[in-house]
């Protein structure tokens, strides 16, 4: 019986751990690294098993960062069962066809500007075809709260983690050679305090955790004075006759956005008037995913669901496919809430918003998630002067606002309250920089603490 970690080892991104127990080999998660262009290599490195070798892939949730690698999986030779929840199915679809598009853009983009000779060597990561492909390894749909037999010693029990649509935290029972453990992977942990989605369930007694610590070494502002920031700032910006651009993360955090705007509305801390462009494709979609999945919400978001009432709607709510529409929107002024991806400004339309408004101190650019080392949007929120975007200088005069309450992960607080649940003896440490693992395991108490290296194994 042993774990291995190849992934989210002492870094935020890339999330993939491996089980050996009773002759299998299971993964949990299969993400993808990121934060910045350095990372593609990182990427296309081996992942350090054989992934034929692979019996099965249990996916907390459908974020890049845990699912984006499983086309690469695939495509070395992994022939195995994928296993998640259904809403988690349904967004992966939709995440890794997306991500697939990216990478041939960026690989067709880099061949463009390199000799002949190099550029029949330059590949995407993987391909649209890649990612669908994938998606025939789906198997079983996991139910929160029901076990599921994997093989002879071997269950797991999909529990909610509340941090985006379908998310969970993973136990699994092992037994092997007459030994016994409980390992429990908290995946992502939700924030408790936010409106849509359920806190995540109080976790069992287990043996060993394996818990994320993405915050471990701060709080968060809580989530109703972050909503009175945000109106506020939509309210100043419009003031002085400007546009509010926010780069959001397509899933979840675009959903919340609108419906605290629909909220907004209606108490009357925003006009009726108020103009909110969805300049999104991917986003557009995955709300419309949300509504078929109202069993992952609050009962009372839940509620409006099953009254008819559309918690994501509202009077001037545009939605943007085309991408005609999307240029249209550079020729608007003020008086927009113009939100576009990616969160991080990686890519994707944020970009040309960006480059049209950012140069003008009458409009704003708001940040409500995380921003990685090394993206556009650490070196706005950083105070960066200028910044390049499409190959010119365009200088940082807009407002600047970073609203860290809006967070779809537990704060140390809360990692500290779930971990205690557990009442664990042993505890691994992952996704999360090493200088808040550091902090957040200073914390931790009556427990054996590890900080896996990559490729690190232990033996359970």
């Amino acid at each position: 019986m042993r774990i291995e970690f190849h992934g989210a080892a002492r870094g935020v991104t890339g999330s993939c751990h491996l089980i050996e127990c009773a002759g299998k080999r299971i993964l949990i998660d299969c993400g993808l690294y990121q934060g910045g262009h350095e990372l593609n290599e990182e990427n296309a490195q081996p992942f350090g098993f054989e992934p034929r070798t692979i019996d099965f892939v249990l996916l907390t949730h459908a974020h890049l960062d845990h699912c984006g690698r499983l086309p690469l999986l695939v495509n070395r030779g992994f022939r195995g069962e994928i296993v998640c929840t259904e809403a988690s199915r349904e967004l992966a679809r939709l995440v890794l066809a997306d991500a697939a598009h990216v990478h041939e853009e960026e690989a067709a983009r880099a061949a463009r500007h390199a000799p002949r000779r190099v550029a029949q060597a330059i590949k995407p990561l993987y391909t649209i075809e890649d990612a669908l492909a994938s998606m025939s390894f789906f198997g079983r749909s996991a139910h929160y709260d029901s076990e599921l037999h994997l093989a002879p010693g071997i269950v797991a029990t999909f529990l909610d983690a509340g941090h985006i649509l379908g998310s969970a935290s993973v136990l699994l029972q092992l037994t092997d050679s007459g030994t016994r453990r409980q390992v429990f992977f908290s995946g992502d942990l939700g924030n408790a305090g936010r409106p849509l989605l359920s806190t995540p369930a109080l976790p069992p007694k287990v043996d060993v955790v394996v818990m994320e610590s993405t915050y471990g070494d701060r709080l968060h502002k809580p989530f109703a004075p972050s909503v009175e920031e945000l109106c506020t700032a939509i309210a100043e910006t419009f003031r002085r006759g400007g546009n509010v651009v926010i780069p959001s993360f397509a899933l979840e955090r675009t959903q919340e956005l609108l419906f605290v705007l629909r909220n907004a509305v209606e108490t009357a801390r925003l006009p009726p008037s108020l103009q909110v462009f969805l300049d999104s494709p991917m986003a557009i979609s995955v709300t419309e995913i949300f509504a078929r999945h109202p069993e992952c919400y609050r009962p009372e978001a839940a509620r409006m669901f099953a009254e008819g009432r559309d918690p994501f709607s509202l009077p001037g709510l545009h939605y943007t496919r085309a991408t005609a529409e999307s240029v249209a929107l550079n020729r608007i002024s003020g008086g927009a809430v113009i939100i576009a991806g990616s969160g991080m400004c990686s890519g994707g339309r944020i970009r040309h918003h960006l480059r049209h408004n950012l140069g003008h101190s009458n409009c704003a650019v708001i940040f409500v998630g995380y921003a990685g080392q090394g993206t556009l949007a650490r070196r706005i929120i950083d105070g960066a002067a200028s910044v390049s975007l499409f190959g010119e200088d365009v200088a940082v005069r807009a407002r600047v606002h970073t609203i860290n309450g809006f967070s779809a992960h537990a704060d140390q607080a809360e990692l500290l309250k779930w971990h205690r649940q557990t009442l664990a003896g042993r505890t691994f440490l992952v996704h999360g920089d090493v200088e808040v693992m550091g902090r957040l395991a200073a914390q931790l108490q009556a427990t054996d603490v590890q900080m896996p290296r990559l490729h690190e194994g232990f033996s359970l």
